[in-house]
């Protein structure tokens, strides 16, 4: 296990993220604090970083030796960004900074800068193709990639500051002739990659804008439940965002749900970034990544440390092992649970009892994997558990939707309370309904035929025989708990076959 603390030394905000890491839960995040240091305002005409910015940045950097300390942090790297690597003074800001901190800065390069991002996104997102773009305090990075390779990337030297003090300052936030100069100025920049237009792709972006911007349509539309890793917006829901913004006074803005308030007088012009680069790309939608250049750095250094930590392939399958483990769900016993709903599932398509297809089947053994996973807070109420934290929780390589799709499978009880639980966002048709409801049959039932956790069913079959099916289940080992949960349940494969059911057990 290793405890690794990096510091973002960026335009606008440094932030400091503690993280864990081990082979069995995957990358975890302890601990995330930031300050609004704005170190890009300390930057004169030159290009010269003043002493009053060195120092918000030593005593910052203080503060967070402090807190990695209490942590128990066994290594702190310190990156920075567009506001340092722009100063002319860069040496005489390393130097002060290691003087006074005993810190040395790693200053990324624009296109380390740019690959981060986009190494972050392609093994947290289940994208092969898509345009990543990060607007920073005084950089804006954007990437294209395809089958999850990066093809171009471009630092533009130009942030969410840099646009402010250019076109808003001393203005109105909203100031219809700086909007338009800075619409203009956009179009232009980003009009200057040739390889960007007409991708018609997912645009995936990243940092602390993007994040704002989700959260603000989030709350205007009322959104059911949390999280904005994998939160996706089409360019109308970017427009409504916008005239939002437009529309509202400094004062309104402060009390404006999901905007920080250290961002009111940047948030206008990081949104006609994005509304401009969506016209650009012609995107299919537009996406927020929670993990980006931090997440990049800190991947980077465990890949030196250990042999294949992540999988960009295998995204949402490491997510389910480590949320699997998060909540003590046994390896073999989740294993052993998609083996008998594999098998389940089998026999009923070979009945001609279900039509069958891989989709199903896929979304029916990742559910196996973590039914009733809530039962680790509270057995009487493991549905309820599960159906909350799997539909709250902050999944990698998955979209909302199936994000929820997974939690009402993985929690199905019975009819009535899965329409209770897929009342709460109201995504779902009724057929989608009956179809999880389907499944979760099967899962109930395969669930019941692993109630000691020992493995002792080790195959099964079903046939017909005259106006009902017998269902034959082979063991080995004692299947007391097994027998009488198998009678239990079996009202829920009756469901399925529409008739009775005769199981028998048979020792191998």
């Amino acid at each position: 296990m290793r405890r690794i603390g990096l510091v973002d030394i960026g335009s606008n905000t440094i932030r400091l993220v503690i993280f864990e890491y081990s082979e069995s839960t995957g990358l975890q995040e302890l601990q995330n604090i930031k300050t609004p240091a704005r170190l890009y305002q300390y930057l004169d005409r030159d290009k010269v970083m003043a002493q009053e910015g060195i120092e918000v940045l030593c005593s910052t950097l203080q503060s967070f030796q402090q807190v990695a300390a209490k942590f128990h942090v066994e290594a702190l790297y310190p990156v920075a960004t567009a506001a340092v690597r722009q100063s002319k003074n860069i040496e005489e800001i390393i130097s002060y900074v290691k003087e006074q901190t005993n810190i040395t800065m790693q200053i990324v390069t624009e296109k380390e800068e740019a690959f981060y991002g986009y190494y972050a996104v392609v093994h947290t997102l289940n994208f092969s193709d898509g345009v990543t773009v990060d607007i920073g305090g005084g950089s804006t990075e954007v990437t294209y990639f395809e089958d999850k390779e990066l093809k171009f990337s471009h630092s533009f030297p130009f942030g969410v500051v840099t646009l402010q003090k250019l076109f808003f300052e001393n203005k109105k936030h909203n100031d219809d002739k700086a909007v338009s100069q800075a619409r203009a100025f956009i179009k232009e920049q980003l009009q200057s990659l040739k390889w960007l237009a007409k991708r018609k792709v997912p645009i995936i972006a990243i940092g602390g804008s993007a994040r704002n911007i989700a959260r603000i349509h989030q709350s205007l539309v009322e959104y059911p439940i949390a999280g904005v890793h994998g939160y996706s917006m089409k360019e109308e829901d970017i427009s409504v965002v916008y005239k939002k913004l437009m529309s509202s006074t400094m004062d309104d803005l402060e009390d404006l749900d999901g905007l920080s308030r250290d961002r009111r007088d940047i948030i206008i012009p990081s949104t006609l970034l994005f509304k401009e680069l969506y016209e650009e790309v012609e995107a299919t939608e537009f996406v927020f990544s929670r993990k980006g250049l931090r997440e990049g750095v800190i991947m980077s250094i465990l890949e030196k440390e250990y042999k294949h930590p992540f999988d960009k392939h295998e995204v949402f399958k490491e997510s389910l092992r480590n949320l699997a483990y998060s909540y003590n769900i046994g390896r073999q016993e989740a294993l052993q649970r998609q083996r008998l709903a594999e098998m389940l599932y089998y026999e009923l398509e070979k009945n001609d009892l279900i039509d069958g297809n891989k989709l199903d089947k896929k979304l029916l053994l990742q559910s196996a994997y973590l039914f009733y996973l809530g039962s680790y807070i509270d057995s009487d109420a493991a549905s309820q558990h599960t159906y909350y934290i799997i539909s709250n929780s902050s999944l990698n390589g998955v979209s909302h939707r199936n994000r929820v799709k997974l939690a009402l499978l993985s929690s199905y009880k019975n009819k009535t309370l899965l329409k209770f639980f897929a009342d709460e966002t109201g995504w779902f048709t009724e057929a989608e309904k009956a179809k999880i409801q389907l499944l979760g049959s099967i899962l109930k039932f395969a669930y019941a035929l692993n109630s000691s956790n020992t493995s002792v069913v080790n195959s099964l079959y079903l046939e017909k025989h005259k106006d009902r099916y017998n269902l034959v289940i082979m063991y080995k080992g004692d299947p007391i708990a097994e027998e009488y949960q198998a009678e239990r349940q079996k009202k829920h494969l009756e469901k399925i076959v529409k008739a009775k059911i005769h199981i028998t057990f048979t020792e191998n």
